[in-house]
């Protein structure tokens, strides 16, 4: 193993990310420096307890480290250059986005207060509806060439609402709708000709994927690619999976435990 590189940087902000799930994630926004060969300006904080740890604070002076491909995390605050007017980090109660829906903080199967607080907002929160388009259209799941981060950000707010997508489902209908709008994808800047006639043809081979590439592209709680293979291979078709949701949603303790 090599050793963990570290390098010392300014504090600029800390910015608070909304995940898929509505977990909230700090965000260390870094005077760039560079690390092992790297120019980096983003690490890692965590959560509020990590923060609330370090005492870490905009404008403070902090030790960052990167040990081989791990995500650059801050691991220390150089206290004695701290400046004056520094105030510890109030984390939000709030989600940061337009809703402003309430940050709840879970317990754990103990009982005691959770480390992860979530946006309640769930499907309402736009920041989670644009993080689950990322996580249906990537790699591992539908695989949709050409709807990457950069175009899922574009068309979630559209400047041609007909055009928008929202919801996965849109996905396999924006060919039809931007036949039929007077405004064209085609004309924006980005895109094009060849790159839209691409994507329409990528979309249009993913109208069929296996079981488990779509039960994991739903984005459930907790259900990775292994619990996916599970799920498919238990389930067989999906039909079978889908009833098997039902029953579970409606209480079914049976079909629960047979899970």
């Amino acid at each position: 193993k090599f050793p963990a590189e570290k390098a010392v940087t300014r504090l600029n902000a800390i910015e608070i990310q909304v995940g898929r799930t509505g977990a909230l994630t700090p965000v260390a926004k870094l005077e760039p420096i560079t690390v092992g060969g790297v120019v980096v300006s983003n690490a890692t904080l965590h959560n509020a307890d990590e923060i609330a740890r370090l005492d870490a604070r905009i404008g403070d002076f902090v030790v960052i480290q990167r040990a081989g491909d791990v995500i650059l995390q801050v691991v220390e605050v150089v206290q004695d250059r701290r400046p004056a007017e520094s105030v510890p980090f109030e984390f939000p109660t709030h989600c940061p986005c337009a809703l402003k829906t309430p940050v709840i903080r879970e317990a754990t199967s103990g009982g005691a207060e959770g480390a992860v607080r979530r946006c309640s907002g769930e499907f309402a929160c736009p920041h989670q509806r644009i993080e689950h388009l990322k996580h249906f259209a990537s790699r591992r799941a539908f695989d949709i060439e050409g709807l990457g981060e950069k175009q899922i950000a574009f068309f979630y707010d559209c400047p041609v609402e007909a055009l928008r997508i929202r919801e996965p489902a849109e996905i396999f209908t924006l060919q039809r709708r931007n036949e039929a709008s007077i405004q064209k994808i085609e004309n924006f800047e980005g895109f094009g000709t060849t790159s839209v006639a691409k994507l329409f043809a990528a979309i249009e081979e993913r109208r069929r994927i296996s079981l488990e590439r779509f039960i994991f592209a739903l984005g459930i709680r907790h259900v990775g690619e292994t619990t996916a293979k599970v799920l498919a291979r238990a389930a067989g078709e999906w039909p079978a999976f889908e009833a098997l949701a039902k029953r579970i949603a409606g209480g079914d303790a049976e079909a629960s435990v047979g899970a």
